[in-house]
């Protein structure tokens, strides 16, 4: 029986790389031609895939996909047509930095099937576009949701950036206010996070760049909670809100879904449901090994049923919806509430999840707490 899956490309170029960013990505945009090659050589490699799934989503992320040009995109999105059966109506996503932009290059995306925009916005405040390193201004971000409405796309995504120094409650909501007078389909709302290797980790660790307190972090989430949602965008995940369910972002959903995903380009990683792999992290050793016919596969690891219940729980208490438990019944042949009893009483006691109805949710007050509960199991 054929499955549906998702499709992500790992375009690794970057202007400048920002100082938070652990997602692999480099500056030397003279190799975008041999990578594009090399891409092309991975997806003809990787085509059995075609065989097994039906492709109900497409994400170009990064890295910076806006930098290509056009016609990289027609060859990349026409090799993928070759190879792998993707559905009509597919989700097909670019990730874009404002300033990238312009409106013949969003009109060509458009043409070429590219229905979604996520635009790396982070912040509408020009002092903390200037302290995470962004290249862009807020008026850039508006400039280029007006030309990506003018090419055609209705589905378009903010990314935001929450509890980083500097930023406070009020500069958080002047974002906000901003952000929703654009009307983006959806808004991504991420915490900063000191990823080891970045500088802004190095600068944490020498004290430099202390991180805001748990409480903070608590407070900014529940501002982008409560302002979003009393203008109508409703949370289905922790850090995702949707203007309307049309919007809910398809990709994404595959990963909280724990349905499986084939990763293509440097550092992408895959997973079909018992196994996950990832790709070398490396332009140049992943374009070598594509030129002499080989996959690019840095590392593989086979699941035990112990560790795919884990994840499967962990991913679906981020979602509002939260696990169901038949559909966990049916894919582990278990009980989960029979199973993990103990846990079930201390988690309902304790008023972090709601009583299991068919569905087991997380409260309000679990979903602060949401990947602490996710150990209980």
């Amino acid at each position: 029986m054929t499955q549906t899956a998702g499709l992500y490309i790992h375009i690794p170029f970057c202007e400048r790389k920002c100082g938070y960013c652990d997602f692999y990505s480099i500056t030397h945009l003279e190799l975008v031609d041999a990578f594009v090659d090399a891409l092309i050589q991975e997806i003809q490699l990787r085509g059995r895939w075609g065989a097994d799934y039906r492709f109900q989503t497409v994400f170009l992320g990064g890295g910076t996909p806006s930098l290509l040009l056009p016609e990289q995109l027609h060859r990349i999105l026409g090799g993928l047509r070759e190879q792998f059966p993707i559905l009509r109506d597919a989700e097909i996503t670019i990730e874009a930095n404002p300033g990238t932009l312009s409106r013949e290059k969003l009109r060509a995306f458009r043409q070429l099937g590219i229905n979604r925009l996520s635009l790396g916005a982070q912040s509408l405040h020009a002092a903390e576009l200037r302290f995470l390193g962004r290249r862009h201004t807020a008026e850039e971000v508006m400039h280029n949701v007006s030309l990506a409405r003018e090419a055609g796309f209705e589905n378009i995504n903010l990314d935001l950036m929450t509890a980083f120094p500097g930023q406070t409650l009020d500069s958080f909501r002047h974002t906000l206010e901003q952000a929703v007078q654009l009307h983006p389909a959806h808004l991504s709302c991420y915490t900063l996070i000191f990823e080891p290797g970045t500088p802004f980790y190095h600068r944490m660790k020498t004290g430099e760049l202390p991180p805001v307190p748990e409480e903070k972090e608590v407070q900014f989430y529940q501002e982008a909670r409560r302002f979003l949602e009393e203008r109508g965008y409703r949370q289905y995940e922790i850090s995702n809100f949707a203007r309307d369910k049309a919007y809910i972002c398809r990709h994404n959903c595959i990963y909280w879904n724990y349905h499986p995903y084939l990763g293509l380009g440097p550092s992408a990683h895959s997973f079909d449901g018992k196994q996950r792999w990832a790709n070398i992290r490396s332009v140049s050793s992943y374009i070598q090994h594509l030129k002499a016919g080989r996959l690019p596969v840095d590392f593989q690891e086979s699941l035990t049923p112990e560790q795919q219940m884990f994840e499967y729980i962990y991913l679906h208490l981020r979602l509002r919806n939260g696990l169901d438990l038949a559909a966990f019944r049916q894919r582990f042949g278990m009980d989960l509430t029979s199973r993990y009893r103990g846990t079930i009483h201390r988690l309902l006691s304790e008023g972090l999840i709601e009583p299991p109805n068919g569905h087991l949710k997380l409260t309000d007050k679990g979903w602060l707490l949401a990947d602490t509960i996710a150990t209980y199991f």
